[in-house]
């Protein structure tokens, strides 16, 4: 079967790298602002753009996200450029979901009103926890007053489509804070909740040096469970691991678009990318993390390091996005994008069938109950 990449959504990825704190359980490519020159960084974004624009093939632009680091800290001068300048070279779909990362301990109320006159359209706001002495165990810049105050901000401005990141298994976490949590949030009639475990990453601080009042596994776990049975009786669906929506329609495109094998243009200090190119070849796409090396790299016009994936790798890679989605997949998405039958995935998943972790080939790839919280356990069986 041959890719047809016209077919194929396509979204874009901004990275804004600084963050006025790093904190000790970030594993993400951020970096503390210090002497950060945030007008030549933009400007290498937009040459970035420009350098990778060719490979587009004139698809337009379905979702865009600016994470980071926080990318509440640049000016909304500069997102508004970005923005301008996409919708001029490759258009934006009339209805675009534009979403931005937003640290409460950041908000400004004359950047949130700015950022919405640029055109974004969802806010993410990375509140982890609405308990002040629990932010300061894991090193937010913010407390539980500015949370609050951040999300009445952004309701005040316009913003009717809003996630809210929390955390759950923080250090001296009970099962009163964790449903408190919920609850607060629950107060805002956000539209999504991103609600996830505090893990400890490889190379972070909490992972050199974790807290002592950490949860244990059980714990952990059964706190998430609490938080998720309250989730479900608010009426939330769970339609990935860690995604919540309030109602069909609230979950995120841009995520969405990942877990569906869908495209994406990857521009920033190590941002990625996955492009289906014009005959039909699928690439990853990778920058320097270093600010200063990626800024280096743009004005010298070197492209971002290609890389592209073997046919043999196709299913894993599928399989490892869309299998976090509870409904599962289309099986012609399967097909379309990775340009593969069923035939290349059929006896593995007659195992994963037999296994109880796996439902039979209907017209949708998708787990059991068991196999949805065993999902490492299947992948690496792929592998």
């Amino acid at each position: 079967m041959s890719i047809i990449a016209q077919t194929i959504p396509l979204a874009l990825y901004v990275h804004w790298p600084w963050c006025v704190q790093k904190c000790p359980y970030c594993d993400f490519n951020s970096h503390v602002a210090r002497d950060a020159d945030e007008a030549r960084y933009a400007r290498a974004l937009l040459d970035d753009w420009a350098l990778q624009l060719p490979a587009l093939s004139g698809r337009a632009i379905s979702s865009v996200f600016f994470g980071g680091g926080t990318p509440s800290l640049a000016h909304p001068r500069f997102i508004a450029a970005v923005l301008e300048r996409v919708a001029k070279d490759a258009t934006l779909t009339s209805d675009c979901e534009i979403t931005l990362e937003a640290n409460p301990g950041t908000v400004d109320a004359a950047h949130f009103a700015g950022y919405y006159a640029a055109g974004v359209n969802r806010l993410s706001l990375g509140i982890q926890s609405f308990d002040t002495e629990l932010l300061k165990q894991i090193g937010r810049i913010h407390d539980g007053n500015q949370a609050k105050q951040a999300i009445e901000v952004a309701r005040k401005i316009g913003f009717d489509n809003i996630n809210l990141d929390l955390m759950v298994g923080l250090p001296s976490q009970t099962e009163k804070t964790a449903l408190v949590d919920i609850e607060t949030a629950l107060s805002f009639a956000p539209e999504h909740l991103s609600h996830y475990q505090l893990t400890l990453e490889p190379n972070t601080p909490f992972f050199a040096r974790p807290p002592k009042s950490l949860p244990d596994d059980d714990l952990a776990d059964n706190l998430q469970l609490l938080c998720h049975q309250r989730l479900e009786g608010a009426g939330f669906d769970r339609y990935e691991v860690s995604a919540w929506q309030a109602k069909r329609g609230n979950a995120s495109r841009h995520n969405l678009n990942y877990w569906q094998f869908g495209d994406y243009v990857g521009i920033g200090a190590g941002a990625h990318g996955k492009l289906t190119l014009a005959v039909g070849t699928i690439v990853r796409t990778d920058h320097a993390k270093s600010p200063v090396r990626y800024v280096q790299d743009i004005e010298s016009g070197l492209l971002a390091k290609t890389e592209r994936i073997d046919a043999k790798n196709l299913p894993f890679e599928f399989l490892m996005n869309a299998l976090r989605l509870r409904e599962g997949v289309d099986v012609e998405k399967y097909k379309n994008r990775t340009g593969l039958n069923l035939a290349s995935i059929e006896n593995q998943w007659k195992q994963g069938v037999g296994d109880g972790f796996l439902l039979p080939m209907t017209h949708t790839l998708t787990t059991t109950d068991l196999g949805y919280r065993y999902l490492n356990h299947i992948l690496e069986a792929w592998l």
